[in-house]
C-alpha cells in the first residue's frame, strides 16, 4: 500500500534531519574547541556584583554570607554564581538553548524522595533557573569539579581526568537521549538503586559502604527527623528552637526589626494561604489536613545567605504528624542580565516551573506566592518541604576515582535535564562523537579555577582591609 506524506505546514515540527543539520551548523558559530577559551572582561568586578545582591538582603546576615564564602576557593565558588554568569556571558555559545539550572555546581545535586517514596538523584537547586545557553550549565559544573579536585589535593592530571570524564559523560548521555523517544527522555531518572548498579564496580568497597551510610542517613531526614532536630515543647506548646542568628523565632525577629509580632504572624499566615492557591486541587486537599503552629527565619546555603527564608511548622493529626515547609525568597535569576528576563512576572513561579521542567519528579508541596507589602516591599517566594529524605555527597576528601564517578553522575543528570527542555537532536549533532568538546571544557575548567582562586584571594584581602564585613564559623 502506498501512502502519501501530509503537506508540510507552518506549525509542523522540523524533521530530525533538519534538527541535526541545525546542530552541525552551530559548529561554525561556536567551534567545539572554542569552549576552552576564557578571558575575563575587564568590566566584570566580582565583589561589586556580589555587593549588588547584598542590597536586597537582610543586612545583619550578609556578613555570614561572606564568612562562609571566605572559607575556601570552593565555598567562594558556591556563592559566586552572579560573577560567573557575567564571565560566561562573554564566552562562545552555539545558539542552542535549554532550561538552564543557572547554578549547576556539584553540590547542587543530591538525593531526595519522590512522591512514590523512592530515593532519586537529581539537581536540587533552581534559584537561578532560566532559559539560556546549555554551555553555561556544563561549564559551571566542570569548573566546580576542578575547584573541588584541587581542594582535595589532586595532581594536575587527576584534576583534568575528573573533568574530562564528566564532559564525556555529558556528551555520551546527550547522544543517547537523542536516540531515544521523547517519552523515554521525559521518564528517565536515576534512583539510588540504579546509581548503585551503574557505578558499583567503579568505586572501592569503602566508598560503597559510605554511600550506604549516606543513603540510610537521607532516610532519616524526613519531617519527623526535622521535628526532633528543630522543635521542642516550650510552655506546653510545640515551638521551633531558636539558634540565632541562623534560626530566629518570629517574635524575636519582629522585635529586632521593630515590627508588631502579631502583624508579622498574620502576614506569614497570609503567605501560606496565598501559596495554597498555586497547588493543584488534590495537593491543596492534602495541605488542608495541616495547621500552622510555628514559624521561624532560617539561614540557608552559601550564596543564598541573607535572602528571606522562613521555616513553617505544621501539624496534622497530632505531634507525630508534622510537616515542615520552607518559604524561600526568589529574586531575579543571576542569568537574567545576560540571557533575558523571565517570561513569568513572579520569580517564585519562575523557580517552580524551571524545577518541574528539569526534574523528573518534584516535591508535592512545591508552589509559589507573591507577598505585597512584606517589610515594606513586594517579594516573591517559592515553597517546598524543608526536608524530604534530602541528602548530598561529601566531596571533601574524596579519592580521585570516587569524584570522577560522582562527576559523571552529575553530568548525566544535567544532560537529562537539558534533553527534556532543549533540542536534544541538535545538541547531539553539535557535540558529535569525538572528544573535542570535553577536551575544551577541561581546559576551560582549569582556567576558570585559576580565576576563582584569584577572586577568593581578593575577597580575603577586602575582608582583612575592613572593606567587607564577614562573620566566620556561622
Amino acid at each position: 500500500m502506498t501512502t502519501t506524506a501530509p503537506a508540510k505546514t507552518d506549525v509542523d515540527q522540523p524533521t530530525r534531519e533538519e534538527r541535526a543539520a541545525r546542530g552541525k551548523a552551530a559548529r561554525a558559530v561556536a567551534p567545539r574547541s572554542s569552549h576552552a577559551e576564557f578571558t575575563r572582561d575587564p568590566a566584570v568586578d566580582p565583589l561589586a556584583l556580589l555587593a549588588q545582591q547584598d542590597a536586597s538582603r537582610v543586612p545583619g546576615l550578609v556578613p555570614i554570607r561572606y564568612g562562609r564564602m571566605a572559607v575556601s576557593p570552593f565555598t567562594y565558588y558556591r556563592g559566586a554564581a552572579l560573577p560567573m554568569a557575567a564571565d560566561l556571558a562573554s564566552t562562545p555559545r552555539s545558539g542552542l538553548t535549554v532550561q538552564a539550572c543557572g547554578d549547576a555546581h556539584l553540590m547542587n545535586f543530591g538525593v531526595f524522595a519522590s512522591p512514590e517514596r523512592r530515593l532519586v538523584f537529581d539537581i536540587n537547586d533552581f534559584d537561578e533557573t532560566l532559559p539560556g545557553p546549555w554551555e553555561w550549565d556544563i561549564k559551571r559544573l566542570a569548573a566546580s569539579l576542578e575547584v573541588a579536585a584541587r581542594e582535595n589535593g589532586y595532581t594536575v592530571q587527576q584534576c583534568r581526568s575528573v573533568v574530562l570524564a564528566a564532559g564525556a559523560e555529558y556528551r555520551r548521555a546527550i547522544r543517547g537521549f537523542a536516540a531515544s523517544t521523547a517519552l523515554a527522555v521525559w521518564y528517565a531518572h536515576a534512583d539510588v538503586d540504579t546509581v548503585r548498579a551503574m557505578y558499583a564496580d567503579q568505586i572501592g568497597a569503602g566508598r560503597r559502604r559510605k554511600l550506604a551510610r549516606n543513603v540510610a542517613r537521607a532516610h532519616t531526614k524526613d519531617n519527623l527527623g526535622a521535628l526532633r532536630r528543630f522543635a521542642s515543647v516550650t510552655d506546653g506548646r510545640l515551638r521551633i528552637n531558636p539558634d540565632p542568628p541562623l534560626i530566629e523565632r518570629m517574635e524575636d525577629l519582629a522585635g529586632a526589626e521593630h515590627q508588631d509580632p502579631d502583624q508579622l504572624w498574620a502576614q506569614l499566615i497570609g503567605v501560606v494561604k496565598a501559596y495554597r492557591g498555586s497547588l493543584e486541587p488534590e495537593r491543596r486537599a492534602l495541605l488542608d489536613r495541616y495547621r500552622v503552629v510555628d514559624m521561624a527565619h532560617k539561614v540557608v546555603g552559601v550564596g543564598s545567605v541573607g535572602t528571606r527564608c522562613w521555616m513553617v511548622l505544621l501539624l496534622g493529626n497530632d505531634e507525630s504528624d508534622p510537616l515542615f515547609l520552607q518559604a524561600k525568597e526568589a529574586g531575579r535569576s543571576v542569568l537574567a542580565p545576560y540571557a533575558g528576563a523571565s517570561r513569568y512576572g513572579n520569580e517564585g513561579r519562575r523557580v517552580v516551573v524551571g524545577q518541574r521542567l528539569m526534574q523528573t519528579v518534584s516535591d508535592v508541596f512545591l508552589g509559589w506566592v507573591r507577598v505585597e507589602g512584606f517589610d515594606g516591599r513586594t517579594r516573591d517566594f517559592y515553597v517546598r518541604q524543608l526536608r524530604d529524605w534530602k541528602g548530598s555527597a561529601e566531596t571533601e576528601g574524596m579519592k580521585p576515582a570516587a569524584l570522577q564517578v560522582y562527576g559523571r553522575l552529575c553530568a548525566w543528570t544535567l544532560a537529562r535535564a537539558h534533553a527534556r527542555t532543549g533540542d536534544v537532536v541538535a545538541l547531539a549533532a553539535y557535540l558529535g562523537s569525538r572528544s573535542v568538546f570535553e577536551e575544551a571544557i577541561a581546559s576551560f575548567a582549569s582556567a576558570y579555577a585559576d580565576q576563582n582562586e584569584k577572586d577568593h584571594t581578593e575577597l580575603l584581602s577586602a575582608i582583612t582591609a575592613g572593606k567587607i564585613a564577614a562573620i566566620a564559623g556561622k
